[in-house]
């Protein structure tokens, strides 16, 4: 279907097409409104004239008689009003005066009005024109007869008619191509939606929807949709890069618990057997961690746990990982300082809110010795800060340089210092996520030295309304 067929089958073409038809029947109404009205105004007046007349002849037909009323009638018609109609006929039917020769045909039977091709006496013209009359009967068998030539006012309502015509004809002319023109530019900025999206169905995730910027809802919708398809763009690099990054990862355990349990196949010893068996479970519950996190982080970021958001205290969640974590630290030779500052009432998901705080206390209990020291020294905090509810985590580790910050969050990073410990470059990232479904953020800054975490998250309404906890 090309084009010109397509532009009649557009959505702005049928409504300006809907418009027009109610436009046209508007406008024409007002017009025929203002036709009748006025033609019909011009036409009581008339009829009243000439009624008026009428009566006021017969008047002096009684008082004066058939000379004086003729001598009336002679002078309006040399006072020069042409337009005026006036016959006086006996009962033979022959004038007595006036300006016609004879009664029209239709002026018999009962007293009325009748219209009439006249032609007047003192006229040069040969025109033919219309006349409206009133007739009557007067004493002694005569005949009155008085009227307008009402040409003039029939040539005033044509003149209207036409108008209205020739008003409605250009205004529907120009509408339709109004439309025609709107529908093309419509259909063209569609069709360049509809290009953009099949090549991108087609697999060029790089591909835009063309945005002309005249910030119309067109333009709006452009810009929601590119901002979608960048999101998505961003999604699928991530995904590779994630299948990538998990290929990598679990290659080379595998391939070590492969290795380690043929070589205790080849073997007769069952200590080596035993050995191979428990490195093969340490490896597996490796694999296990790694894939648990990411199902955490894919839970997170789909929002699929969203609806199990509840009121919690999140000072609780910290008092309770934090006295989780303490006999490990100080197995560690580290020590761990908790310090919550009231209640921190938010909503939020127990399980990933836990496990969020969880990782942060792991990875300062792994990163966070300090220079001069072989053991870590954490912190835990947490209290309302600037209308927030805020859980900080700080070492005294070498932290994580500023140009880093952002990079670790993303999945399977791991810096080069801290290949040499257990993980999976996983953890950072789950927070990151976890945060992220609460509506909240992760921030990474600097302890000085040292790495500091700190989770802010919005407080429930009610307690941000009593301006803190």
């Amino acid at each position: 279907m090309t084009i010109k067929w397509k532009i009649f089958k557009t959505t702005t073409f049928r409504l300006v097409a809907v418009y027009l038809i109610f436009f046209a029947l508007s406008i024409g109404s007002v017009l025929a409104y203002v036709f009748w009205n006025t033609a019909g105004l011009l036409e009581r007046q008339t009829n009243e004239t000439i009624k008026a007349e009428v009566q006021g002849l017969a008047d002096q037909y009684r008082l004066v008689g058939l000379n004086g009323v003729a001598t009336v009638i002679m002078r309006r018609l040399e006072q020069g009003d042409t337009g005026s109609i006036y016959l006086i006929v006996n009962a033979q039917g022959e004038r007595v005066t006036g300006n016609l020769d004879t009664l029209p045909p239709n002026a018999t039977g009962e007293p009325g009005w009748i219209d009439f091709p006249i032609k007047l006496r003192d006229k040069k013209s040969a025109a033919s024109h219309i006349g409206r009359a009133y007739f009557r009967e007067l004493a002694g068998g005569y005949t009155l007869l008085v009227g307008r030539d009402v040409e003039a006012l029939q040539q005033f309502e044509k003149t209207i008619r036409d108008a209205v015509f020739w008003a409605l004809l250009p205004a529907l002319g120009f509408g339709l191509i109004g439309g025609l023109l709107l529908s093309r530019n419509f259909l063209r900025r569609i069709d360049g939606i509809t290009d953009a999206t099949q090549s991108i169905m087609a697999g060029d995730l790089s591909r835009r929807v063309p945005v002309i910027g005249s910030d119309d809802e067109i333009d709006k919708l452009s810009k929601s949709l590119n901002d979608m398809l960048s999101q998505i763009e961003r999604l699928m690099a991530g995904m590779k890069e994630m299948s990538s990054n998990v290929a990598h990862d679990l290659k080379t355990p595998l391939t070590r618990m492969r290795a380690r349990l043929e070589s205790a196949l080849r073997s007769d010893d069952k200590v080596e057997h035993r050995a191979a068996i428990e490195k093969a479970i340490e490896e597996s519950d490796h694999l296990l961690q790694t894939f648990n996190a990411l199902l955490s982080i894919a839970r997170a970021e789909a929002g699929n746990v969203r609806e199990g958001l509840i009121a919690a205290d999140a000072a609780d969640i910290v008092r309770d990982v934090a006295e989780l974590y303490e006999p490990i630290v100080e197995d560690a030779g580290g020590t761990l300082l908790t310090v919550v500052k009231g209640q921190l009432p938010v909503r939020a998901n127990r399980q990933l809110l836990t496990q969020a705080v969880a990782n942060l206390l792991d990875n300062a209990l792994k990163y966070g010795a300090g220079h001069n020291s072989a053991t870590a020294e954490i912190k835990i905090e947490a209290k309302v800060e600037s209308g927030a509810a805020v859980i900080s985590v700080s070492d005294r580790g070498t932290g994580i340089p500023n140009d880093q910050r952002a990079r670790v969050l993303e999945r399977f990073v791991r810096l080069d210092e801290s290949r040499t410990k257990p993980g999976n470059g996983l953890g950072l990232s789950l927070v990151s996520s976890v945060m992220k479904l609460h509506g909240g953020k992760l921030v990474l800054g600097d302890a000085g030295p040292g790495l500091l975490a700190r989770l802010e998250l919005p407080l429930l309404a009610e307690a941000a309304h009593q301006g803190g906890i």
